[in-house]
């Protein structure tokens, strides 16, 4: 008590009052902060007004890229639906050079328009991941390509028993032995990232599970498009940021879908644009080039067996 009398009666005890000036927390924020608060209006959050068709490809590439237009008109220069074929050069005769058999005034290193415009594919590499089982479900895919794309030239990087199915694929035009699961050899790794430059693939499509390490293998090939499955899982970080679509697996193993682990590529290859309706799945066909029966009737005439 005779502390408390020998205060000032002015002045009030400690801490009985909140202090005049504003803690250091701040409830809101002060009117330098926020330029609208002299208006005391609320400022309810714009709901989205975005069309259902802006769905970014990849927001790692672009994150100002909403999508292609559908209302978009290529005039007669860019015409809708599939693309042609490529029309062979007529051969010059008078070339003294035998194997460029190119017209004068031909030059073979420009390419079209419609193939930067229009997104038109000429050569394709796809890399299958896997042995027998997964080659051959990987038909449906090559043949899917040729429908979508006429014209297109394919090839395909498999192991060494994924290579052997593609003798009964006569759409492939070359078959070579890498196998995307492996840890090759540097040399074999960086000579076959200068086979898929030299070659000037439009697109490349790929069944093996990408990290970054895998889509770097990609990113170096100079492809216009590379599309490839990712990891459903952390592996994944950083995959997206060098390809130009993805697909994610329901699990790790895509051989648990059946005859359908290639579904989601396949629909997104089948997709509709520039006024082609969706491309129907085709089935699964093999076929048998002259060649090789030549060659397997010939070794049954060499052990003496005949046809009866």
């Amino acid at each position: 008590m005779a502390s408390s009398s020998l205060l000032p009666k002015t002045i009030s005890p400690f801490l009985t009052n909140p202090p005049s000036l504003p803690s250091a927390h701040f409830t809101t924020k002060p009117s330098f902060f926020n330029p609208l608060a002299d208006h005391h209006l609320p400022c309810p959050r714009k709901p989205s007004i975005l069309p259902p068709y802006a769905k970014k490809k990849n927001p790692w590439i672009d994150i100002f890229d909403d999508g292609e237009d559908p209302d978009m008109e290529y005039g007669s220069l860019y015409v809708d639906g599939k693309q042609d074929e490529d029309t062979r050069p007529v051969d010059n005769p008078n070339n003294p050079y035998g194997f460029l058999k190119f017209p004068k005034g031909y030059n073979v290193e420009v390419a079209q328009l419609g193939l930067k415009i229009r997104g038109d594919v000429r050569r394709c590499c796809c890399m299958v991941s896997g042995g027998v089982y997964e080659n051959l479900l990987f038909f449906p895919v090559i043949q899917m390509l040729k429908d979508r794309y006429p014209g297109i030239l394919v090839d395909v990087l498999a192991s060494d028993r994924g290579k052997q199915c593609y003798e009964l694929n006569k759409n492939v035009r070359w078959a070579n032995v890498y196998d995307p699961d492996g840890d090759p050899d540097p040399a074999i790794y960086t000579d076959m990232i200068g086979v898929m430059k030299n070659r000037y693939y439009d697109l490349i499509l790929s069944t093996k599970l990408a990290g970054l390490g895998h889509a770097s293998f990609m990113f170096m090939s100079s492809a216009r498009d590379k599309v490839s499955y990712i990891y459903p899982n952390v592996n994944a970080a950083g995959a997206g940021l060098l390809l130009t679509k993805t697909f994610t697996p329901d699990s790790t193993n895509l051989s648990e879908g059946g005859y359908h682990m290639y579904h989601q590529m396949l629909d997104w290859l089948g997709r509709p644009i520039y006024n082609v309706p969706r491309q129907p799945v085709p089935p699964l066909r093999v076929s048998i080039s002259r060649k090789l029966k030549e060659y397997v009737q010939a070794k049954y005439r060499a052990a003496g067996a005949e046809k009866g």
